[in-house]
């Protein structure tokens, strides 16, 4: 089965908010091995709505909407549909005592066009709202499916997973699924790792691999369509093997994990305690670190050391190493890694310090970084860095490559 996701709402045209929903929807149709092969956003508009469903009727058999089943005029999803299959709108009984009820527990007074959620296409299969008001549909016309849904997602969420989703596996002719697995790499390029697995991307067919970069990271995605999950699994399983013969020393890990998340586990597993000292990164690597749940475990403290005082005075970087040196300089990353560990008490300390941008520092042009380890009983290093892009780009990079050196340094 192909299916076609088609969200309403002018909103989404704006940019004023995210479409979470064909998201959240084309992940659990994987999962039924339903094939999704477009996301359609069309503003709250009848006549493109009706060019948008024929559209989609020419090359997917489940049409699923998200939004326009509200009260107001705008929300014309079901009025819309119901003109274009022929259908009658009537009132579901359920449906609109849910809403009537709901408006007598809070107290509130029901005006009339809060009725109109309650209307649903005649003969059709009724989704209930159990997180809200208006109900979601499922219905076959000829040879096409057409589920309609509430936009919030609070409400649309559960609703698919309750009712639409069933209803959609009961229609399944095929029992196949589709399985997928991400790999994250970091350290290396997307251009680079594809260059370097290309002849395994030439010869897909199933499994698939999809490369993804975003945010200094690249990922890719393994994707398997089988009648069986465990042989799914062991095609998956074969070309990871393969692609970690190439590029093995980069991954750290899998699906949503992230850098922190597993240097947490690491430090974690291994009792260990971590301290920062942050100069052009502001704060940032502890505003992750502390973001993981139970990271009082693993984190004693930082200090934001933003100013050459404060790196003098409060972290003792000797001053004749800010003289001779500079503080965008290896020993400086030193000196902050080793001393915040001591003053914190923990058995690493980790330090940034570096150009951000835009303007250059003490000689050194922007995208010069510095990153110091120091850890107990081991010789303190010092990673130097060349990076290229804005000044947020520069913060949020140099934060991910001490996430990745110090999580690999721990993992030898």
């Amino acid at each position: 089965m192909n299916a076609e996701i088609i969200a309403v709402g002018s909103e989404l045209l704006l940019g004023q908010i995210a479409n979470t929903n064909a998201q959240f929807i084309s992940k659990h149709l994987a999962d039924l091995g339903v094939n999704v092969y477009y996301h359609t956003v069309v503003g709250d508009n009848a006549a493109r709505l009706k060019e948008a469903i024929k559209i989609a009727e020419s090359r997917a058999q489940l049409l699923i909407f998200s939004g326009g089943l509200g009260p107001t005029k705008d929300d014309l999803t079901k009025e819309t549909i119901a003109n274009h299959l022929g259908k009658e709108l009537v009132f579901d009984k359920a449906a609109l005592q849910s809403i009537e009820d709901y408006f007598i527990k809070t107290k509130r007074t029901m005006t009339e066009n809060n009725k109109k959620q309650a209307l649903v296409l005649d003969g059709c299969e009724v989704l209930p709202n159990d997180h809200g008001m208006a109900p979601g549909m499922f219905l076959k016309k000829d040879n096409h499916f057409y589920m309609l849904l509430p936009g919030p997602p609070k409400e649309i969420q559960p609703m698919f997973v309750k009712y639409g989703f069933p209803a959609v596996q009961e229609q399944m002719t095929s029992k196949d699924v589709i399985i997928s697995r991400v790999l994250r790499f970091f350290g290396i390029g997307e251009s680079l790792l594809e260059t370097k697995i290309e002849d395994l991307i030439d010869a897909q067919t199933n499994p698939t691999i999809a490369p993804l970069a975003g945010d200094g990271e690249v990922t890719l995605r393994i994707t398997c369509k089988h009648d069986s999950v465990e042989e799914a699994d062991k095609l998956i399983a074969k070309t990871e093997e393969e692609i970690f013969s190439r590029v093995g020393e980069f991954f750290y890990g899998y699906d949503d994990t992230t850098l922190m998340n597993e240097l947490a586990h690491v430090l974690l597993k291994k009792n260990l305690t971590l301290a920062a000292a942050e100069s052009l990164t502001g704060g940032l690597f502890q505003q992750e670190v502390t973001s993981i749940p139970g990271a009082g475990n693993i984190f004693q403290g930082g200090v934001v050391c933003y100013t050459n005082e404060v790196k003098n005075q409060i972290l003792h970087v000797k001053e004749a190493t800010i003289q001779e040196h500079g503080v965008v300089s290896e020993q400086c990353a030193k000196e902050l890694a080793e001393n915040v560990a001591s003053l914190l008490n923990a058995d690493i300390g980790i330090s940034f310090t570096g150009v951000a941008g835009p303007d250059e520092l003490e000689g050194n042009p922007v995208g010069t970084v510095f990153i110091g380890i120091a850890k107990k009983g081991e010789p303190t290093k010092v990673e130097a860095l060349v990076l290229s892009g804005t000044r947020a780009g520069n913060r949020i990079r140099s934060v991910k490559y001490g996430q990745y050196f110090l999580l690999k340094m721990l993992q030898q």
